[in-house]
């Protein structure tokens, strides 16, 4: 497989177009142009045969089809050390404080584990919300992830140990856009109770201003309506609304669990994207989100896993599965969220939450090549049937498939990893940093929280 940006096409057992007739071509043929763009897509024999003089990269054993976009993650460094907690309690007992202690060294390292990690198991575009972003954006560039940068901003003077507006603004204007577009930087809100009206008002007028998303969580856990109610006098999505959040130039909402039919309207109406995390709000004991209500109204549903810490690891096609799985189960429906529209969740549906359908999420002419390429000789995956009454790919690829069976991933044309091997990272150094940094970091957090007994009271802080 090459690495250069020669003209190449992508012979495949099956191409999995995702394209608005979820085509499936057996013996599949992807052109991919000098610039990174698809120029065609079709039977191989007939891309092969327009194109006589170009390099074929030969992959009789899988299945080529879109990268898979991660719309809501963390990068982090607390795996398995955050456990068996309701959200607002893990976050006063181990999240917070961690985030008070937390270095830049820590936090870019977290950003290159978890790239690595996602590129690895098929992610090819990350929406991260994390600390100290330019070693984020530096980690996403040494890679090549497509990454959406979205700083976690919080303009309270009760969690002033976040990152600011000032920052964010600055990492947009240093760095979104950079890379041939691969890095694009949004703004952030943690939550809405983690800001002052004034920044709430800023953080809209920045998207305006640069052209940008606004990315926050809302509607995670069962109490929070209750709590916005009691505070703003409307549930969640209607205090977003009340405050003007939604006037964002592009919003993208992460959970959004606990809705009622008039909040899934207005989202509707206004555009809004979600970004689904089904395990994360399984293992957080948050609820089941009425993915299948938000679909119907039109809202664009894409998946996340959130960080590391509250799902344990980044792999989407586990997310698909578990998406898929407990929409049955929430409705006693074995027909419930199947698996073209899981996939589609994972793959063109992320694109239009974050507004780059036009650019990624399916195998289209024009589209940027971003693609992963899945062994299809395993036993996960057979037997294996392209068309007809039985086919099956698709659903082995949603309920069969681990991240580990990705053995290529494409980004704008680029070869990111070949043969399941990082091509411009080591992931065992990554992890090696992780290793080292982390132990330092838990003791700074043990000895902030011994100085400050309080710091783990759940108080809600008010506006």
């Amino acid at each position: 497989m090459g690495r250069s940006a020669m003209k190449k096409i992508y012979r495949a057992a099956h191409v999995l177009a995702v394209d608005s007739r979820n085509s499936t071509i057996s013996d599949g043929g992807v052109l991919v142009g000098q610039t990174g763009r698809i120029e065609a897509v079709g039977p191989a024999s007939d891309v092969i045969k327009e194109n006589p003089a170009v390099p074929i990269v030969s992959l009789p054993a899988h299945v080529l089809m879109p990268g898979l976009i991660n719309t809501h993650a963390h990068s982090g460094l607390l795996r398995g050390t955050a456990e068996g907690l309701p959200v607002w309690q893990w976050l006063k007992e181990f999240i917070d404080p961690m985030h008070r202690v937390l270095l830049p060294e820590d936090a870019s390292a977290a950003s290159v584990l978890c790239y690595a990690e996602a590129l690895l198991s098929g992610t090819t575009t990350i929406v991260d919300m994390w600390r100290y972003m330019e070693g984020s954006a530096r980690a996403a560039t040494e890679l090549g992830i497509r990454a959406v940068l979205v700083p976690y901003v919080a303009e309270h003077p009760d969690h002033d140990y976040f990152e600011t507006l000032d920052a964010n603004e600055k990492l947009i204007v240093e760095w979104n856009g950079r890379n041939d577009n691969n890095v694009v930087v949004w703004v952030g809100l943690e939550h809405l109770y983690y800001a002052v009206p004034a920044a709430w008002r800023r953080a809209v007028d920045l998207t305006h201003q640069y052209n940008t998303g606004l990315h926050t969580h809302i509607s995670e856990n069962r109490a929070e309506p209750e709590a916005m109610i009691a505070r703003f006098g409307v549930r969640p999505i209607m205090a977003l609304h009340q405050v003007g959040l939604l006037d964002a130039k592009r919003v993208l909402l992460a959970h959004c669990v606990w809705l009622d039919d008039e909040e899934i309207q207005l989202m509707a109406s206004r555009g809004v994207g979600v970004a689904h995390n089904p395990v994360s709000n399984m293992k957080l004991a948050s609820g089941i989100a009425p993915v299948e209500k938000l679909i119907a109204a039109g809202v664009a549903v894409g998946l996340g896993t959130d960080g590391e810490k509250e799902n344990n690891n980044l792999d989407l096609f586990e997310e698909m599965k578990v998406a898929s799985l407990l929409g049955k189960l929430n409705h006693l429906n074995a027909a419930a969220l199947d698996a073209w529209t899981v996939i589609r969740m994972a793959t063109i549906d992320g694109a239009r939450a974050l507004g780059l359908d036009k650019e990624i999420g399916s195998l289209e002419v024009g589209k940027r090549a971003d693609m992963i390429a899945v062994r299809c000789d395993t036993p996960r995956m057979t037997p294996l049937i392209g068309s007809g009454r039985f086919a099956n790919l698709h659903h082995n690829l949603v309920h069969g498939v681990r991240g580990s069976d990705v053995e290529l991933t494409v980004v704008n044309g680029r070869v990111v990893v070949e043969n399941g091997r990082l091509v411009f990272g080591d992931v065992n150094d990554a992890v090696a940093r992780v290793n080292t940094l982390a132990p330092a970091l838990f003791k700074r957090r043990a000895e902030y929280l011994a100085e400050h007994p309080d710091a783990t009271k759940l108080v809600i802080p008010d506006p």
